[in-house]
């Protein structure tokens, strides 16, 4: 094994301190938080068991940790306060704090209000233009 292959592969964890892999590497009965989301698991407290890691050009690479799927437990059902809080919370995003007025999307953080308050049409010309 050369290159950052073998950099990526330490199955018994003497030189990172835990399993670790190549990137898409894993073995089975390992998954990433992610994984266990779309199974509709999540890790249950359960501690790392495993790294998988993707080397990248002039910085640290890239990193993603392993549980294991067998000690894995389902996720928990939203409760109706917990829809509620999270719907308040997007109705929150969606309200313009300078017009009040819900803006049918979220506001960019980067405007800070809706678009129309943020970038207001220009008064109108009185005059006719003339050429």
């Amino acid at each position: 094994m050369g290159g950052s292959f073998g950099k990526c592969f330490d199955p018994t964890g003497a030189r990172h301190g835990i399993p670790t892999f190549p990137w898409r590497c894993a073995p089975d009965g390992y998954a990433t938080f992610r994984q266990l989301r779309a199974r509709g698991l999540r890790p249950g407290g359960q501690p790392v068991a495993g790294q998988v890691l993707r080397p990248r050009c002039r910085r640290g690479p890239l990193v993603a940790y392993l549980y294991r799927v067998d000690c894995a437990k389902p996720v928990r059902p939203m409760t109706p306060a917990k829809w509620r809080a999270l719907a308040k919370a997007n109705t929150a995003r969606r309200t313009c704090p300078e017009c009040r007025r819900d803006a049918g999307y979220v506001i960019p953080a980067a405007l800070g209000t809706c678009v129309p308050c943020a970038y207001p049409d220009p008064a109108p010309c009185d005059s006719p233009r003339s050429t």
